[in-house]
C-alpha cells in the first residue's frame, strides 16, 4: 500500500470568524502504481488533499501512512518523503527559479545530497524523458512557452526519481495540442516506470481518457470513487455539484433513451465507437 489517509480532517483559520473545513474525515487508499484522478468543482478540497500526501500540509486530525510509516511520527523525514511523493504544482511558475533549466532540474538531485555530476545525469535523463530539446537546456527557464515551463517542472520532480507523481491541473491555460502532449507524456510515464500517477483535473474528457480511477470531492468530502465507468453512471449527481460527464456519457445515454442498445459506461469515443459498431452489426 502506497498511501493511506485515515479519517484525515482538515481546517484553515481554526478558531477565527474565516474557520473553514477543508476535508472532512478522509477515507482513502492509494494503491501502488495506480493512475488516478481527482475531479472537483473549485473550493471541493483537491488542492487541499494532494498537499497532505506529501507532508506540505499537516492534518488537523486524523493519520496518514506511506508504505506504512506514520508520516507525524516525530523522527519522519518529510524532506525524504518529499522526493518520494512528488508534487508538480498547477503553476510552474511556482518551481522554476534558477538561472538556465537544467541548473533548475539539478536542484532536486542536489539538494537529496547528490553529487553535481549525479544530479546533472539525472537532469538530464529527466529533461530527455519529458521532451526538452538539449539546445534550451542552458536557457532561462521563464523564456519558454506554457507549455515547456511545464515540461521542466515536471523533470524536476522526476529527476528525484519519486514512487508517486502527483500534478496539479497540468493543462491549465495549455491549447488542445499542448494539453494533449503532456497528458500523454505523463501517461507514458505511467506506464513505463510503473509509477503512481494522481492527476487533479477540471476536465471530465482527460480523466475519462487517462485513468483507472477517479476520486470525486464535494465540499471537502470524498462522495465518490471507482472506475471512469462506476462514477459517470452518476452523471445526474454531478451535475447537482457543478461538474458533468464526458460529453460521450451523454450521447450514449441518448441513444439508450431511443431504444439502441448503447454502453452507458462508455467514457470515451474510443469505447463508444466499439459499442455503435456493435450495435449495427
Amino acid at each position: 500500500m502506497s498511501i493511506i489517509l485515515d479519517k484525515v480532517n482538515y481546517v484553515y483559520s481554526t478558531g477565527s470568524a474565516y474557520e473553514i473545513q477543508a476535508l472532512k474525515n478522509i477515507n482513502l487508499q492509494i494503491e501502488d502504481g495506480q493512475f488516478i484522478g481527482i475531479i472537483g468543482h473549485t473550493g471541493s478540497g483537491k488542492s487541499t488533499l494532494i498537499q497532505h500526501m506529501n507532508g506540505l500540509m499537516k492534518a488537523t486530525s486524523g493519520g496518514i501512512y506511506f508504505n506504512g510509516r506514520d508520516i507525524y511520527e516525530e523522527d519522519y523525514d518529510k524532506k525524504e518523503l518529499r522526493t518520494r511523493v512528488g508534487l508538480v504544482f498547477q503553476y510552474p511558475e511556482h518551481q522554476l527559479f534558477e538561472t538556465t533549466i537544467f541548473d533548475d532540474v539539478c536542484f532536486g538531485p542536489m539538494n537529496q545530497g547528490l553529487s553535481k555530476d549525479e544530479a546533472g545525469l539525472r537532469a538530464f535523463e529527466a529533461l530527455k524523458m519529458v521532451g526538452m530539446p538539449e539546445s534550451l537546456y542552458y536557457q532561462s527557464p521563464f523564456e519558454l512557452s506554457g507549455g515547456q515551463k511545464r515540461r521542466v517542472a515536471i523533470a524536476g520532480v522526476l529527476a528525484m526519481k519519486p514512487e508517486v507523481l502527483i500534478l496539479d491541473e497540468p493543462t491549465a491555460g495549455l491549447d488542445p495540442k499542448g494539453r494533449d502532449e503532456i497528458l500523454d507524456l505523463i501517461a507514458d510515464m505511467h506506464k513505463k516506470k510503473k509509477m503512481t500517477v494522481i492527476l487533479v483535473s477540471h476536465s471530465m474528457e482527460d480523466v475519462a481518457k487517462y485513468v483507472q480511477r477517479i476520486i470525486v470531492m464535494n465540499s471537502g468530502e470524498i462522495i465518490y470513487d471507482g472506475t471512469p465507468g462506476e462514477v459517470f453512471r452518476h452523471y445526474r449527481e454531478l451535475e447537482t455539484i457543478g461538474l458533468a460527464a464526458p460529453q460521450v456519457t451523454y450521447l450514449m445515454h441518448e441513444l439508450k433513451e431511443f431504444g439502441l442498445d448503447a454502453d452507458t459506461d462508455a467514457t470515451t469515443i474510443e469505447e463508444a465507437k466499439k459499442s455503435i459498431l456493435k450495435m449495427f452489426r
